[in-house]
């Protein structure tokens, strides 16, 4: 038994129960409440099992309480089977009975609209100190008390994968699945609709649990991000946390009123957090499992130099290209590689990465060239592509792949197949991979696999700094916002968010806000030409979409005519707004135009954004995402995520921008967002970035205030 350290005790025996009892227990055996029942005695299980049945008598040789009552002693599960009108009844009497966890099979609750009654039960259960896990699930197996209560068809073998799943369907598929592969599992939860028990409380037990050494998670949605950033994080420094996640698309993406909150309806923002907490997320179960199982046997490598072994130049090409797309570094030293490999490939093959050893190769010709790259310190991975020929068949496989796998295992060094043929070459693969050697029959599944294990390694070297933080009159932006909340608005004005950006040490362009049309061209003339006008008006937030704003106004005339024309547009387009004037602003020198958003994310809680600015964010969506608290190496490590970023660097002999201020309002905005709970966006677009040491300005600032 583990130590249970700050866990919730009742998820610990959720897993490792003392006794279990099956609720709605039946003879019958195409129920539900049969199969349970049977799983968890076929399965081992050495606690007590109390079924339960108003009926009686026995089922399966085990004698059949009527009621709770009856039962003598702790429960720490009840599996309940039973119809959905039924499960409140049960829920009151396992509280009256003091059960730690309840585990709902039973369906027919919030997946179906029937979210009054799922609420009603979990507020009882937890009122009572009961955890509900489910409804709607198969139920649970743990291989800490060799409990098997679900529903799950044929044996499940014991292994060290954990699998959380949120689909019951494909959860059971999984399940069959890894039993295909051969993939050992020491643990499986089905959530189902997580009405209480959730996958960051199953996190927190599975991070600990010595049996379990990854994780496969299948995800549909996160109702508190918060909470599971933190789980997850947790979990991936202990060991490698694989998910599945469905809800690509951005059609189920809220509308938001800001660029920031757009993009981030989109899976963007799950996508970047996961990378964020060390998560490794799979494009599918296939690729999900072939990942798992190879981490699942094998070590971290001790370094990231691979090498490419083939007798095929076509199928040496296309693992090239795919160790470009999945960042594996191929080893390049020429000379060395000559030395490694040139006394043990033929003189008409090359040395040069990827390795050819000619279509002439036999398993003993694989086999030297496998010996000299294990034998070399300067090498840490290798890649082994055979391709079937008339020359040299598929009848000595097993001397090429699988005795060489058992040495570089030994030797902890890591080696992966490729393997290409016919029929006798595919029954080898399959055959093999059940027993845990790592071969493939495509290319990009290999390196794909070796991609996963390269971040993982990575995520686990670079080590977290402390967060970036930094000191602000926080007090003096919350006045700003209760004075605008106080004038019912969820937005600041022009002026307003300007106030901010000067408490934050953010440099914006000198404005002054008019009321006139005299007034306005007097601020021109004062501010010095070129300027900027823009409409000054709280029932307009998207002032460029209504023709609300003219820049590079050269002179008095051009600022007349710019403010005639902002007018008429904006009540053509918005005849009921408000409008309390025009705000003239300089014209800032031209440089780099960059993005940098906050917001409060309902899901995720304070996140942040930076990316390429300017009016085509939209269309171009470079951009990238990381939840809050960030150290400093992180958001440089977001900003690089960028396509643009070698924009930041120079480019055609300009000097290189100024990334440190780029940081540095990362920083501060992330700091207002999450001092400031009245405060939902906040986004500079553009931030103009200058050349190194010259610093930025935050042209257009558009601050968003929370509505509840």
């Amino acid at each position: 038994m583990m130590k249970a350290r700050n866990l919730d005790e009742r998820i610990r025996l959720l897993f490792e129960p003392r006794s279990v009892a099956v609720v709605g227990a039946s003879r019958e055996r195409g129920k539900i409440g049969h199969a349970v029942l049977k799983n968890i005695l076929s399965g081992g299980y050495r606690g007590r099992i109390h079924p339960i049945n108003p009926a009686g008598g026995e089922i399966e040789g085990i004698p059949v309480h009527r009621s709770l009552e009856e039962v003598d002693g702790v429960i720490d599960v009840a599996v309940v089977t039973i119809p959905s009108h039924l499960v409140f009844s049960a829920v009151r009497d396992l509280c009256r009975k003091n059960v730690k966890n309840a585990v709902l099979i039973s369906a027919g609750f919030s997946e179906i609209g029937n979210l009054d009654e799922e609420r009603k039960i979990v507020d009882y259960a937890n009122e009572h100190g009961m955890r509900i896990l489910g409804p709607n699930v198969f139920g649970i197996y743990s291989c800490s008390s060799d409990l098997n209560a679900t529903f799950v068809s044929g044996d499940i073998p014991r292994g060290h994968m954990a699998m959380i799943t949120q689909s019951g369907a494909l959860g059971l598929t999984l399940v069959g699945q890894a039993s295909v592969e051969r993939i050992g599992l020491s643990a499986i939860v089905s959530v189902g609709n997580k009405s209480d028990i959730d996958e960051s409380d199953l996190l927190e037990y599975l991070q600990r649990h010595d049996d379990t050494h990854m994780v496969l998670m299948y995800i549909e949605g996160i109702r508190n991000g918060e909470k599971f950033i933190s789980a997850l994080k947790n979990t991936t420094r202990a060991k490698p946390v694989v998910v599945i996640k469905s809800g690509r698309s951005h059609r189920g993406a809220m509308a938001a009123a800001s660029h920031t909150g757009s993009l981030a309806g989109s899976d963007d923002l799950f996508d970047a957090i996961a990378r964020q907490c060390g998560a490794l997320r799979a494009e599918s179960t296939k690729e999900a499992f072939n990942w798992c199982k190879f981490m699942t046997n094998n070590p971290l490598p001790r370094g990231e130099n691979t090498v490419i072994i083939t007798n095929g130049g076509g199928a040496g090409v296309m693992a090239t290209d795919a160790c470009e797309k999945y960042s594996v570094p191929l080893y390049d030293d020429a000379a060395d590689l000559k030395r490694t490999f040139g006394p043990v490939i033929p003189s008409f093959g090359s040395a040069k990465n990827p390795i050819d050893v000619t279509g002439n190769a036999s398993p003993q010709d694989y086999t030297k060239a496998f010996d000299a790259a294990l034998q070399s310190e300067n090498i840490h991975t290798v890649v082994g592509i055979y391709c079937e020929t008339a020359i040299v068949p598929a009848d000595h496989l097993q001397e090429l792949a699988e005795s060489n796998f058992q040495r570089y295992r030994r030797n902890g060094k890591l080696i992966i197949f490729s393997l290409f043929g016919g029929e006798k070459t595919s029954a080898y693969e399959m055959d093999v991979r059940r027993r845990g050697i790592p071969v493939t029959d495509d290319v990009y599944d290999a390196i794909s696999t070796l991609g996963a294990v390269y971040r993982y390694g990575r995520y686990l070297a670079d080590s977290p700094d402390e967060d970036a933080d930094v000191d602000m009159n926080f007090a003096a932006i919350e006045e700003v916002v209760r004075n605008a909340a106080a004038d019912k608005r969820h937005f600041l004005l022009a002026h307003e968010s300007q106030r901010i950006m000067e408490i934050a040490g953010l440099p914006t362009p000198k404005t002054i806000k008019t009321g006139t049309l005299e007034a306005a061209v007097k601020a021109a003339d004062w501010i010095g030409y070129p300027v900027a006008l823009k409409v000054v008006s709280k029932d307009i937030v998207h002032k460029s979409d209504v023709g609300g704003i003219a820049l590079d106004l050269e002179s008095r005339d051009e600022v007349i005519d710019a403010y005639e024309a902002v007018m008429r547009n904006c009540r053509e387009h918005v005849p009921h707004a408000v409008i309390e004037g025009v705000a003239i602003s300089e014209m800032v020198h031209p440089g780099v135009e960059m993005i940098v958003g906050a917001r409060r994310d309902a899901i995720f809680g304070p996140t942040v954004m930076v990316g390429l600015g300017g009016i085509y964010v939209e269309v171009m969506k470079d951009v990238s995402f990381r939840s809050l608290p960030l150290d400093r190496k992180e958001i440089l490590t977001m900003i690089k995520e960028i396509r643009s970023y070698p924009l930041l660097l120079g480019v055609r002999g300009e000097e290189m921008k100024d990334i440190n201020k780029l940081v540095e309002a990362i920083v501060k905005i992330g700091a207002i967002i999450r001092r400031c709970k009245g405060i939902s966006d906040i986004e500079i677009n553009p931030l103009v970035l200058y050349e190194q040491g010259m610093g930025a300005n935050a042209v257009d600032v558009r601050i968003l205030l929370s509505k509840t």
